[in-house]
């Protein structure tokens, strides 16, 4: 499907990147005509991007990928902002906030085995989800946008059932089996994430912006578009790529023949992912494309129960009323999170409260996300936290 890579990407693996780096890469990133490839082509062939921007035309023409077309473009685009770019752009972008970009300590691992890496994720809502999403911590709920009454109970009924599990569930937002998905997981308390083909501020269809917001509020939004992107018909196929990534398994609910659902269920068998498909009367043709799954060996979803019974608890399973974890009586736990408020202060990143405080950063996780849930914290890009 042109969607994996051999390897990662070194630079991935590289600490993360200061301010003046990232907000290079946010400014370019805007530049028409640059994509992934071509980025990088110009980051390595200028000797960084901030040297990029004053290369001359035929230095830029000389980096592969580029030509003069598209250096024309470049050069438009430098007159725009100027010699000093970053003192106007700096301002207008809010330094990055809301975003994450590939050298960020936040940026998922699972995005390095694409050949299309996005070249930022706009994110609004709960930043603790990252971690999980970094980690491939959530499962990805998928389907067509004309399904079934028996499709849309059966989306409804597994993010329900992923949400009491405490599975983050992660969706497209589209209408029919997204949408029913996200609104399950929603009625039983979980954390949705919502993968949009559009920018974050607009809403399609435009009758899920309640449903949109809700998400945003409940759980996390997720957009390779910044604001004021143009909307292009394969930005809703490519934002398939960004919600296997980031997933641990794959449910197909129903879908046809010709679906988005379908290039899913590809990249999933790719990437080696479980892939779970919900069978559907044989003669019907919104679900003429997940049943094709199963003959082709995909394992059959008949009860949500099995899908939980299979992956176990999810990273935000819930500990039951007022218990602390084993050995620690509640008084303790109380002391420990007033101790990790102490130790982030102003703000902390997470590596930073895990040197402080001498404690694994998987340890602290959890404590922060309680925090955050109870409205003392609010999380920010790249791991970092705030009080409230």
């Amino acid at each position: 499907m042109g969607d994996l890579v051999q390897g990662a990407f070194p630079r991935w693996a590289a600490p993360a990147w200061d301010r003046q780096q990232r907000l290079w890469w946010l400014l370019w990133s805007r530049c028409p005509g640059l994509g992934w490839q071509r980025l990088r082509a110009l980051e390595a062939g200028c000797g960084g991007l901030a040297a990029a921007w004053g290369a001359s035309a035929a230095e830029l023409a000389a980096v592969p990928g580029l030509g003069e077309g598209l250096v024309a473009g470049v050069e438009r685009f430098r007159r725009r902002w100027g010699p000093r770019p970053l003192e106007a752009f700096a301002p207008r972008c809010r330094f990055g906030r809301g975003v994450l970009v590939p050298g960020d300590r936040g940026w998922p691992g699972g995005l390095g085995e694409l050949q299309r890496p996005p070249l930022q994720l706009c994110w609004q809502g709960r930043g603790s989800l990252w971690p999980h999403l970094g980690q491939r911590r959530s499962v990805a709920v998928v389907g067509t946008r004309r399904p079934s009454l028996h499709g849309l109970s059966m989306a409804q009924a597994i993010g329900a059932a992923l949400a009491e599990a405490g599975w983050p569930v992660v969706s497209g937002l589209a209408e029919g089996i997204d949408g029913a998905a996200h609104q399950g997981c929603l009625a039983a308390g979980g954390a949705p994430v919502g993968v949009l083909g559009t920018p974050l501020g607009r809403a399609y269809p435009l009758h899920h912006a309640l449903l949109q917001s809700q998400v945003a509020r409940q759980g996390l939004l997720v957009s390779e578009l910044a604001e004021g992107a143009a909307v292009r018909p394969g930005s809703f196929a490519a934002r398939n790529r960004l919600l296997v990534a980031m997933a641990a398994a794959v449910v197909v609910v129903e879908c046809p023949v010709v679906s988005g659902a379908l290039h899913s269920a590809e990249l999933a068998w790719q990437l080696e992912l479980p892939l779970w498909v919900v069978p559907a009367d044989a003669g019907r043709v919104s679900a003429m494309g997940s049943n094709r799954l199963l003959a082709r060996g995909a394992t059959p979803l008949l009860l949500p129960a099995d899908l939980i019974d299979q992956l176990g608890p999810g990273p935000l399973a819930r500990r039951g009323p007022g218990s602390a974890p084993p050995g620690e009586p509640a008084e303790a736990e109380a002391m420990a999170a007033e101790g990790l408020l102490a130790a982030v202060g102003g703000g902390a990143s997470l590596e930073q409260l895990s040197l402080a405080l001498d404690r694994p950063m998987a340890e602290l996780m959890p404590r922060l996300l309680e925090l955050e849930l109870a409205g003392r914290l609010r999380a920010e890009a790249g791991l970092c936290w705030r009080p409230c």
